[in-house]
């Protein structure tokens, strides 16, 4: 602990030392082949892969790693060789690693890129984050980026950072790209069809957002090693403060599209609470491949089995809009299933709700469904005379009568799979640095975000 203590002060210490130079003026990205050089920190989330999958014209193949030496490390640059060595459209990723303790402090020397990408341990990232940032660095970053009020207080200098420097920050939000969420929104776009968005009460909620995931999980066709940090909560973060960041985020992206949003006026946490989910000791070993369980996570083992608080519900009210988000964390999905979503918006006119269960065979569906006592065939005639509008944006997506509502038939070409997301953030993102700039929006929203995660988890440990 003291020797990474003391890594970390030597990368400060670097950092302040590049700061106090004279700043030098940034290069504008103009979208040419190979300008954006990407330094991979820290990768020990299967996410920094994933950024990877495939390659894209603006990004150098090039990529400079920085990382301790270890398992984490190691089954990044597995997955990368998995992405280059495999059969069909096989990337072309070059891995320039650098392995030690002091890797920020390397990485901040060397600044061999211009985006630095992290997903990992989310004990230090936020502190990362802002070091890269004051170099000068561009960060696009796996969720979450703070997990606790000090690190929330740490990530709003790092966006002040950021705009002295002429960086961008962006977070990886790749549950935006969801078709069935994306739908969502577009209907609720229409007022004829939707109505105004209900106001709701913590008993009813206008916005109700829940997820189901799974310890135990393939990735990319394999079983997916865990780390066994990825357990302690001190490191990963609570469930509420961690797959949670995707619902917070999708509530102020649906409710409010492109709306400015102010945490310290728009922000109210009604309750939060939190719970374990418990592991005995083969689970453990299932999923990380050790056969004992590391000292830190010994404070958090109660009758030889592990307590993990993955699991986080929060009532919060936003621009006066009541909305629940919850999620929880099984240890493996039963067979033929996997991680689920469920979401309702309430509208004057009718609700917009997302399935995944078993009716649904386990694929996200979504459904316009009329309140109670609205006219059938007037609703129908509205319903079909603007679903035209959808289809501009979305061709082929049609309607199907069922007997709550109607059933919003999907094309197959839309429905790209949770993995594709993460390449269509980063094109997104890579835009933005064309742009210079991110959508006004988007820091305020960001900051909104994370400050209703912390003040959650406040909230629900009192």
């Amino acid at each position: 602990m003291v020797k990474k203590s003391i890594c970390i002060a030597a990368a400060l210490f670097t950092m302040a030392a590049i700061h106090s130079c004279k700043t030098e003026k940034k290069a504008k990205f103009t979208g040419a082949e190979g300008e954006v050089k990407l330094i991979t920190l820290d990768p020990g989330h299967f996410h920094a892969a994933l950024i990877q999958k495939n390659m894209y014209p603006q990004v150098h193949p090039e990529v400079a790693v920085y990382a301790p030496d270890g398992d984490d490390l190691n089954e990044h640059l597995k997955r990368i060789e998995a992405f280059n060595t495999r059969t069909d459209n096989p990337t072309q990723w070059k891995q320039d690693v650098y392995r030690g303790d002091d890797f920020l402090a390397k990485m901040l020397a060397e600044k061999k890129g211009n985006v630095m990408v992290t997903a990992g341990n989310n004990r230090k990232k936020t502190e990362y984050i802002k070091a890269t940032l004051d170099a000068g660095i561009n960060v696009l970053a796996d969720k979450p980026m703070a997990i606790n009020t000090a690190n929330f207080e740490i990530l709003k200098q790092a966006f002040e950072s950021a705009k002295q420097n002429g960086v961008l920050l962006y977070d990886v939000m790749t549950e935006r790209f969801e078709i069935t969420t994306i739908l969502q929104r577009e209907f609720s776009m229409l007022p004829e069809v939707f109505g105004t968005l209900e106001k709701g009460s913590p008993e009813d909620p206008a916005v109700t957002k829940e997820s189901v995931h799974h310890f135990f999980k393939y990735v990319s066709g394999a079983p997916l090693k865990r780390p066994a940090w990825f357990y302690d909560v001190e490191q990963q973060g609570e469930g509420i403060v961690d797959v949670t960041t995707h619902l917070v985020d999708l509530v102020q992206w649906e409710c409010f599209p492109e709306v400015v949003l102010d945490y310290t006026k728009d922000v109210n946490i009604v309750s939060a609470k939190r719970w374990t989910t418990d592991l005995n000791k083969e689970q453990f070993t299932l999923s990380t491949a050790l056969t004992e369980y590391p000292d830190y996570l010994q404070k958090d083992v109660r009758d030889g089995l592990l307590c993990v608080y993955s699991n986080g519900e929060i009532n919060y009210t936003l621009k006066g809009v009541h909305a629940k988000v919850s999620v929880i964390w099984n240890y493996m999905a039963p067979e033929g299933t996997g991680d689920t979503h469920y979401s309702i918006m309430r509208g004057a006119n009718a609700n917009l709700i997302i399935r995944q269960g078993a009716e649904q065979g386990y694929k996200p569906t979504l459904y316009v469904e009329p309140l109670a006592n609205a006219d059938l065939s007037a609703f129908e005639k509205t319903l079909t005379n603007h679903l035209p509008k959808i289809q501009a944006k979305y061709p082929g997506v049609e309607l199907k009568r069922v007997e709550t509502g109607w059933e919003v038939l999907v094309p197959q070409k839309y429905h790209v799979g949770h993995e594709a997301h993460f390449g269509q953030v980063a094109e997104r993102y890579l835009q933005y640095l064309v742009d210079g700039k991110l959508p006004d929006w988007e820091v305020p929203n960001m900051i909104t975000k994370y400050f209703t995660l912390s003040k959650a988890l406040e909230v629900a440990k009192n």
